[in-house]
């Protein structure tokens, strides 16, 4: 039984890297690379919020699980006989999307979450800021000024990656948005939202962030080249939790070297 690792264990591995009372914490997890949890991922959400403590936050990116997108036609928008067998995205129903692991939607899940209204961005937060994180989050560049990314900036906020890849690391999007760069590649397309009538589309339009958000960018892995030049500044600190190695930076820090290292490789 002693392999099992429960919220105690997770708060002392959560302060010896960084994490502070009062923090505002975005995270992203592999969560089986943590170990045996002796409550699951709930034990993760309970350390963070234990560590923050009642006037810090948590965050997470949860986007949204619609699969509706390959029914995309060259104009971005849903053949008329696939549109009223879509359900419209609802902040308080729709599942967070797969493909970013379980935590997100155990986040999300947690009484007292809250979540924002970009779909495809959205980003789900508990605990004294998490209103205000997700409030008025902007339909359209739903990753640039008008997003929880940029508050998590504004708020001297840290991103915590437990266990996972530095190529997951969110906050780069809004580098990608901020970035002085030519030729950004722009995605327009039809979202459906939930109404009290039913589904209503609207056009929405983002920097197409897929795949490299601009051609000369191409074939590089600049997620992980970003995060890891960062490092090899001495910034963020590394240490595990749990079974799992896993990083702490400072979100503005990070923010502005991946802006710069945009701006540089991406002219």
């Amino acid at each position: 039984m002693s392999d099992f690792l429960s919220c105690a264990d997770l708060v002392t591995d959560l302060s010896q890297i960084g994490v502070r009372a009062g923090d505002v914490v975005m995270v992203h997890a592999a969560m089986s690379t943590v170990g045996n949890l002796i409550n699951g991922p709930d034990t993760l959400i309970d350390a963070l919020l234990r560590t923050v403590g009642p006037s810090g936050t948590i965050m997470a990116y949860t986007d949204w699980d619609a699969r509706y997108e390959a029914l995309l036609d060259e104009t971005g928008r849903v053949p008329a006989v696939w549109r009223d067998r879509i359900s419209g995205f609802d902040p308080q129903r729709s599942r967070a999307v797969r493909d970013h692991g379980v935590l997100p939607e155990f986040v999300r899940t947690t009484p007292g979450a809250l979540r924002s209204d970009n779909p495809g961005a959205s980003m789900t937060a508990i605990g004294a800021r998490a209103d205000w994180l997700v409030a008025d989050h902007a339909l359209d560049y739903g990753y640039g000024p008008a997003s929880p990314l940029a508050r998590l900036v504004e708020a001297g906020g840290k991103v915590l990656m437990v266990g996972a890849p530095h190529d997951t690391m969110t906050l780069i999007h809004h580098a990608e948005h901020l970035a002085d760069i030519p030729n950004k590649r722009i995605k327009r397309w039809a979202v459906p939202f939930a109404g009290p009538d039913g589904t209503v589309w609207r056009m929405c339009e983002e920097f197409d962030t897929s795949d490299a958000v601009a051609p000369q960018l191409d074939g590089i892995d600049y997620f992980t080249a970003i995060v890891t030049s960062h490092l090899e500044k001495g910034r963020g600190r590394q240490d595990k939790i749990g079974a799992a190695g896993s990083l702490l930076v400072d979100a503005k820090q990070m923010l502005e070297h991946a802006v710069a290292w945009l701006e540089r490789n991406g002219r």
